[in-house]
């Protein structure tokens, strides 16, 4: 496994990062565990989770599996670098109810702690907030994060699905206060949708965030889906039924798998090795329901894409460029 720093932190982790979204609604307890076993074999020391994961009813669900996995002891919790997130509503009946959802300091205290009963665990080594909440201000927010940092329940502090100017307003109001502030930014960011090169990933660079990229294949698009429907007699999955209605999308993927077939490339691998490539990415999460998937996303690290491939990928996905120039002169 490869390393790297966290953005402008001191923190080293794996340039892959295991995500767990699918453990309990598609990957049973057991499953699960043997996959966190066979990602930290292979060095992966990065684990991402949030507490809505599970989802509906299960909502907790993922992050009580993890916990679960951490009570067997043998140093796994020492060896990983955890991630979990607050903002989803986490009320009992699945019904939104006042305070049990967002960035408040009050959902911020309840959040942190029952993520903390589930993981059973004493410490989050960053704490991330799922989403923005424009109802509350970052002074009450970092006012919220300090004390967890200061009794030992947090260690840093990430965002998610932020704009570039939400990143600049959380970090200046941090340093107002004499804070670090936010250490990483996990977006929306993969070949076909890149729109987070505009302003998103500048303003992480600016401000020493990691960027760590959600959904680094699309939701399936780019791991050889059309190579799929072939092998499957015509028969597509869910990430197929996307390009029924696309057929300019489903030409620049065909394209795609067409240039990664002629160098001996798997599709998915290639997305992920794309993703190392660029400037400011820490590393994408992978969220294997299997361990075939996590093969596969562990073979993306030591896949170095040549300057011909890169190109090529370039002009099929061509990104939209920095802002202002993306629309302006």
């Amino acid at each position: 496994m490869k390393y790297t720093q966290l953005g402008r932190t001191g923190l080293e982790v794996s340039r892959i990062v295991l995500g767990t979204m699918n453990f309990g609604p598609l990957t049973n307890e057991a499953d699960s565990h043997t996959i966190m076993d066979a990602a930290l074999d292979a060095g992966v020391n990065y684990f991402d989770t949030a507490n809505v994961y599970g989802w509906g009813e299960n909502k907790g669900r993922t992050e009580e599996i993890i916990g679960t996995w951490f009570a067997k002891g043998g140093d796994r919790r020492d060896k990983v670098v955890l991630a979990t997130k607050v903002n989803g509503n986490m009320a009992g009946n699945g019904t939104p109810w006042p305070n049990h959802h967002k960035l408040s300091a009050v959902n911020i205290r309840r959040a942190v702690e029952a993520s903390l009963k589930r993981l059973q665990t004493d410490y989050i080594d960053i704490y991330q907030f799922h989403h923005v909440d424009r109802n509350t201000p970052f002074e009450e927010i970092w006012q919220a994060i300090e004390v967890l940092i200061q009794q030992g329940k947090i260690l840093y502090a990430g965002s998610s699905n932020f704009p570039g100017y939400k990143i600049a307003q959380a970090n200046e109001a941090a340093r107002q206060r004499g804070k670090v502030g936010l250490v990483s930014e996990q977006c929306l960011y993969n070949l076909i949708e890149r729109r987070a090169e505009m302003e998103v990933i500048p303003a992480a660079r600016e401000y020493g965030l990691g960027v760590i990229p959600w959904s680094p294949l699309q939701s399936g698009l780019l791991g050889g889906v059309l190579r799929k429907e072939r092998e499957r007699g015509g028969e597509g999955g869910r990430s197929l039924s996307r390009l029924k209605d696309s057929p300019a999308l489903r030409e620049k993927v065909q394209a795609y798998e067409d240039l990664l077939g002629k160098h001996g490339i798997e599709p998915g691998e290639a997305a992920l090795a794309w993703l190392l490539t660029r400037p400011g990415v820490t590393g994408p999460i992978v969220g294997p329901r299997t361990m075939e998937q996590l093969e596969s996303g562990l073979r993306a690290v030591d896949l170095e894409l040549s300057a011909e491939v890169l190109e090529s990928l370039d002009e099929i996905f061509p990104g939209p460029g920095p802002s202002p120039e993306a629309f302006a002169w």
